[in-house]
């Protein structure tokens, strides 16, 4: 009984009371004494139930403390596991809520309007879906399989199982749910198994049992043509609840398109039966998707030995540019046709931190430009938040942009401010040009200061795993290290577009991806990197 009801009975006891002069009669008090006892009986009932409550809420702040300590001690290190990042926007989307709801009218007030007023900042549905996308992107691209997710065992993750984070059967039965509503019946079904194999190894469900999880599967294995195993989790599912509806009417049509298919693959030679789906992953947008992914997972070109043995480690004073005479920095060749080199040590701790904390406060969600439109827009494809700081905020970035001018000999007074980019969970830039072509809308004309003829690509941060940069045209593949740098050329000398520099940067798996990049533009450029006496150099 809630405390309302109980005030009420308590109210109407009072009430009797005035109006009945129980006092006057022995045998109305005796009335009063069975009345007392069921109020007593109520009063422990509600007792018992907010006793139940509290402890409920006691478990879960004690289980978010320990987390809290643990994530607390390195946050960037414990969001960097894609499974902590999910379960921390799951938690503060919905399970929040949940607590809200559960306390609202007999906690204090402080606790509740607290949450209210911090709920407001909370991920919402978006940010939610957005990490359980992810979850599945890192699925596909580094072909890991739902139990490594589900029990935090990742590539470059810790060995301790009491730091790994795991996915419940709910979190397992979300994913697939998020999946089932893209109409993603792929990933609908590696979630939905997964949350079936943990309810049967005794895993514990708060809100979903093997009827629901059974009746997902068997319409998502149906969307994918597999009409037998559609009938097995249909039958198990009636097993479980023989009166259920749907499950009754989709054994039927099951069966009838079952033999309907038996019957066409008797008559049909070389071609699928009508209405036949092929089962994998859904269709893609990116042609090159197969080749991204497998540099994602450095499973790129190998380069001959002869070409390999062309690629040197150097001391680079840019021509014995008076600031590296006696201090030369050291170049490394990545890659040959297109020239990408690496420079090592190039920038301290101190400066990138310093770097990072600028950009931090003014991080906002990425944004490409459409090529129709040339209007700038976010994109899932573009899943990170970035920054720009100019030279005159801090002496740090000053003191890097002329950096950068030394070493590649480039004038930066016409390249764009610093940008400064943090990749979320499973963050990615999936294939795309940095210079402009020519038919798409001239995305910079607006600066004046022509194409971007060069990049130059700094990491500010360690990638335990995924997060490569990679060139699909040429099948290279680059990977973070901290304090290194990597440029190379998006023009010809003669200003055409080098279209072997299409890169992406590969979603990361395992840690927090922090990079900062310089696009530096032709003009002031034409006596510094002069074009060929041919068009065609």
């Amino acid at each position: 009984m809630s405390l309302s009801s109980l005030l009420l009975l308590v109210l109407l006891f009072t009430c009797s009371s005035a109006h009945n002069d129980f006092f006057t009669s022995i045998g109305h008090m005796t009335d009063l004494l069975f009345t007392e006892k069921d109020l007593v009986t109520s009063l422990k009932d509600y007792i018992r139930a907010e006793e139940t409550k509290l402890e409920q809420i006691k478990k879960w702040a004690d289980k978010l403390d320990v987390l809290s300590a643990a994530a607390s001690q390195d946050p960037e290190g414990f969001l960097g596991h894609p499974v902590n990042a999910f379960k921390l926007m799951k938690r503060l989307n919905t399970e929040w809520g949940e607590l809200e709801n559960l306390v609202l009218s007999d906690m204090s007030d402080g606790f509740v309007s607290n949450l209210t007023i911090q709920r407001q900042h909370f991920p919402n549905d978006d940010d939610q879906i957005g990490a359980a996308k992810a979850l599945m992107r890192l699925l596909d691209t580094y072909q890991l399989d739902t139990h490594s997710i589900a029990t935090g065992q990742l590539p470059g993750s810790s060995p301790d199982a009491s730091q790994r984070s795991v996915l419940t059967v709910d979190d397992c039965f979300d994913l697939g749910k998020v999946a089932y509503s893209e109409a993603d019946y792929y990933h609908t079904e590696l979630w939905m198994v997964q949350a079936l194999k943990q309810l049967d190894e005794g895993k514990e469900s708060a809100t979903v049992d093997a009827v629901t999880i059974l009746d997902y599967l068997s319409y998502s294995v149906y969307q994918q043509g597999e009409l037998e195993r559609a009938l097995d989790f249909t039958r198990r599912l009636l097993e479980l609840e023989p009166t259920h509806q749907r499950a009754n009417g989709n054994l039927k049509y099951f069966e009838y398109q079952l033999a309907k298919q038996m019957k066409a693959e008797k008559t049909e030679v070389g071609e699928d039966a009508e209405g036949r789906r092929r089962k994998g992953r859904p269709d893609d947008y990116l042609p090159e998707r197969r080749k991204y992914e497998q540099l994602c997972r450095g499973e790129g070109l190998r380069m001959t030995p002869r070409r390999q043995s062309r690629l040197f480690c150097r001391y680079y004073d840019n021509n014995r540019n008076p600031k590296y005479v006696i201090g030369p920095v050291k170049q490394e060749d990545e890659w040959d046709q297109p020239l990408i080199v690496r420079y090592h040590n190039i920038v301290s701790e101190k400066e990138m931190e310093k770097v990072k904390e600028l950009a931090k406060p003014r991080l906002r969600r990425a944004t490409i430009s459409n090529p129709v439109t040339g209007v700038l827009e976010t994109a899932h494809y573009r899943i990170s938040k970035s920054a720009w700081l100019g030279a005159f905020e801090h002496p740090v970035v000053d003191k890097i942009n002329q950096r950068i001018e030394d070493i590649t000999g480039l004038d930066i007074t016409t390249a764009e401010d610093l940008q400064v980019a943090n990749y979320g969970v499973g963050g990615q830039y999936e294939p795309h040009f940095d210079f402009g072509r020519k038919d798409e809308p001239d995305a910079f004309e607006e600066l004046g200061t022509g194409n971007r003829i060069a990049t130059w690509l700094l990491y500010m941060s360690d990638v335990p795993a995924g997060g490569a940069t990679v060139f699909t045209d040429v099948g290279a593949a680059v990977w973070p290290k901290k304090g290194t740098a990597v440029f190379w050329y998006n023009l010809f000398p003669s200003g055409e577009g080098d279209y072997r520099t299409r890169h992406a940067a590969c979603p990361v798996l395992v840690g927090n991806k922090w990079v900062s990049n310089k696009w530096i533009h032709e003009r002031g450029q034409e006596f510094r990197r002069r074009c060929g006496l041919q068009e065609t150099d």
